[in-house]
Order: C-alpha cells, then structure tokens, then sequence
C-alpha cells in the first residue's frame, strides 16, 4: 500500500470503499462487509491498516492454567507491537451474542495506541468512553461497563466479526458504518475505483444541489448516473 493509497483510505468512508470495490471488480454482489449496527468510539476518524488478529472471552474463568494465559497476553501485545504498519488490531469475542468483558478500555486502547496501531474492531465490548485516547478508533459490538473473566484464546487465526470474516494481514477499513477487507487483487485499483465513483455520484449530486433543480433536470441526471455506474 503506497502512502497515497492510505492517504486516500483515510479521507474516504467504508461505504465509498464498498461501493469502490464493486467498481474496481465491475460487478455488484461483494460481501465482504460487516452486519449490524456497530459502535464507534470516534465516529468521524477512518480505521485503515492490515489485520491482527485474535480471539478472546470473557463470560467464564479460563481453565488453562495461569501461566499459560499469561504466557498468551504477552504473546498477545508482542504480536501487536510488532505487526506491520498500519495494522487494526482485530479481536473476536468468542461469547458474541452474549458478550459482556470489555477488552478495550482505557488501559488496552492506550497500550495499542502506543504500540502504533491504526484502531481496533472488535464484536465484543467497550468500556471507559470517557477515558479513551484519541486518535485510536474502537469500533465495537457494543458498550459495557465490566471486563468479565476476559482473556486470550487464540493469535491469528482467522476471525469472525458481525458476519466478517478477517484473515491475519488482511487490508480492513473501517469506521462508523463497520468494516470491509479490501480484496488483494483489487488493492491497486482502489484509488482509480473511488475517482470513478465519485465522479458518476456527481452525475447526480451535482444537479441536486442546484437552484432549479426539476423532475426534468432529475430524469436527465438519472439517466447519466445509471449509464455510468457499476
């Protein structure tokens, strides 16, 4: 990923990445997305970087013994800290839908900020709203106010997050909306595929905005925007 493809990643929504994805590959039907309402902790900041994953729960007390859970955070936070850059920490909760330890709160989202990650996602929990570094997103399943018996279960295995399936060193997006992995092979036509679709919601928006705007002007408008769209 060159830095003006995640400049440009950064600027732009996941529903314009979605929709660009659809472009690039020239068809409709991608579905590589998440489901459902999520929570995003800084709603008007984009996640962009390549997936680290992991898995974790929190409804019960692990039955491994102690310092195998140990061994495993620390494993855990080394995985993080030295993943490539940008990297979005992604964390399934293996209790969803019934989560209710918060793995991201104030002390988790402030070590992964300064290990330099991008943000998090997550269909688990998130706590300490208020205490939240910023510039370091968390988009979430939910909010909650405890962290249960949480711990690790698992480092980069695939994952799933509200219908999403994320493999380790996957390219995610993400914001307010939730979240999509950007396919490989469409990574170098991204930049081009937003271009277009800007350009043909133009078609469109463009007319809408101005003074006179008629169903006359509209039809006309629409005709231009179908034939151009993917």
């Amino acid at each position: 990923m060159t830095p003006d493809l995640l400049d440009l990643l950064r600027r732009v929504d996941t529903p314009t990445v979605c929709n660009a994805i659809e472009v690039a590959q020239g068809r409709r039907g991608f579905a590589g997305f998440t489901r459902g309402t999520m929570i995003c902790t800084e709603p008007g900041r984009r996640v962009v970087g390549y997936a680290v994953t992991a898995q974790i729960a929190a409804l019960a007390p692990p039955v491994e013994p102690p310092e195998v859970i140990r061994a495993r955070r620390m494993d855990y936070y080394r995985a993080m800290a030295t993943a490539p850059r940008p990297s979005v920490a992604v964390v399934e909760d293996l209790d969803y839908p019934n989560c209710i330890g918060a793995f991201w709160g104030e002390i988790n989202t402030t070590l992964h900020k300064g290990f330099g990650l991008s943000g998090a996602l997550t269909n688990g929990v998130v706590r300490d709203l208020d205490d939240l570094p910023a510039h370091f997103p968390v988009i979430a399943g939910s909010i909650g106010p405890s962290h249960g018996y949480v711990h690790v279960r698992s480092l980069a295995q695939p994952v799933r997050v509200m219908g999403l399936t994320v493999h380790q060193g996957d390219l995610v997006h993400a914001d307010r909306h939730g979240a999509v992995v950007i396919p490989p092979d469409v990574v170098p036509l991204v930049a081009a595929a937003v271009a277009r679709l800007q350009a043909t919601e133009r078609l469109v928006l463009e007319p809408a905005r101005e003074a006179g705007f008629s169903l006359e002007v509209f039809e006309a408008a629409w005709a231009a925007f179908e034939s151009a769209r993917t």
